[in-house]
């Protein structure tokens, strides 16, 4: 496919992360859907006039479409994403995109052998906050990154523990594996390299075999930098807080929107007296725009265009650190 024309997607998963996917397609792109229950990947293909595909097989094979969505519960991501590549599709498969690491290596070997075009979907790095904070942190002024804390929770729903990510069949984990990776990825992509020093996970209220709080500690190779993160589906209100501490300034990225408030960045700057700091506050009151621009980043990638967008790499380096909290 010519990185210039429209893409002809298919979707595999017509879920809740499906559907977003295809809301943020550019208009006429998605052309095929699939997905383990046919009345859901009726549904989603009657909104776009797509074709069904009872197989995802018979999907990632067809000769009408170039790019393949993947967007499945943790047990499919890698061998759909993996046969995809074979067949020669480009591939954006979501986080984790692997339910451990011996599967993430699977998918970057399979990558290389096919040469094949890959990408992960870590939307929050593409949230007009993290974006806006990675941008201004280029400023020398800042100082180098101290180190980051980071809160993200939410509080489940009636039935929670008996949904497919209570299941570690088919998540690979709890709630390390569903947000706890965002957290992951966020301090990588703004801290550079982090591994684990210390993981806890517990589970307190939600009857599953699976964790529903993580708690972990982070430390860069060199012991410069930490970060301490806790992900949690015992948050009874939703909660998004993302703290990073340079030496000369504190960034927050507060809400993601919607049932998680307003988005916004705050800007703490030092003075050189010290005392209260100045503060600045960017605020993203419209609606998420994450997914289309980081499918935008995809196609730009295509192109030869460098952008945040995570890869394979990426997503094992967040798989390994919680599979070691794990452990």
């Amino acid at each position: 496919m010519s990185a210039s024309k429209p893409s002809r997607c298919g979707i595999v998963g017509a879920g809740l992360i499906g559907t977003k996917r295809a809301a943020n397609l550019p208009e006429g792109q998605v052309i095929a859907v699939s997905d383990r229950s046919l009345p859901l990947a009726q549904k989603l293909a009657s909104a776009y006039n797509a074709t069904v595909f009872p197989d995802w097989r018979d999907l990632v094979k067809s000769p009408d479409i170039d790019t393949v969505l993947v967007c499945t519960s943790h047990d499919a991501l890698t061998p759909i994403a993996c046969a995809a590549l074979k067949a020669g599709k480009a591939v954006f498969v979501e986080k984790p995109a692997g339910r451990n690491p011996a599967e993430l290596r699977t998918l970057l070997k399979t990558e290389k052998a096919t040469k094949g075009f890959l990408r992960i979907g870590f939307n929050h790095r593409f949230h007009p906050a993290f974006l806006k904070l990675h941008e201004l942190s280029q400023n020398k002024a800042w100082g180098p990154l101290l180190y980051i804390r980071a809160r993200y929770g939410h509080g489940g729903r009636l039935g929670y523990e008996k949904e497919w990510r209570a299941n570690p069949k088919l998540s690979g984990g709890g709630e390390l594996m569903d947000q706890g990776v965002h957290l992951i990825d966020l301090s990588r992509f703004l801290g550079g390299e982090f591994k684990l020093a210390w993981g806890k996970v517990k589970t307190f209220f939600w009857n599953m075999p699976v964790e529903d709080n993580g708690f972990l500690f982070l430390e860069s190779p060199d012991g410069k930098r930490n970060a301490f993160l806790h992900a949690s589906c015992t948050e009874w209100k939703n909660l998004f807080d993302f703290e990073v501490f340079y030496k000369n300034v504190k960034a927050q990225v507060w809400g993601l929107g919607r049932s998680y408030g307003q988005e916004e960045l705050r800007v703490y700057r030092m003075k050189p007296e010290m005392g209260p700091p100045d503060l600045d506050v960017y605020p993203f009151p419209n609606e998420d725009t994450s997914w289309a621009l980081e499918f935008k980043a995809f196609r730009d990638e295509q192109r030869g265009i460098k952008t945040p967008l995570a890869t394979a790499v990426d997503a094992l380096k967040a798989v390994e650190i919680v599979h070691k909290a794990y452990r």
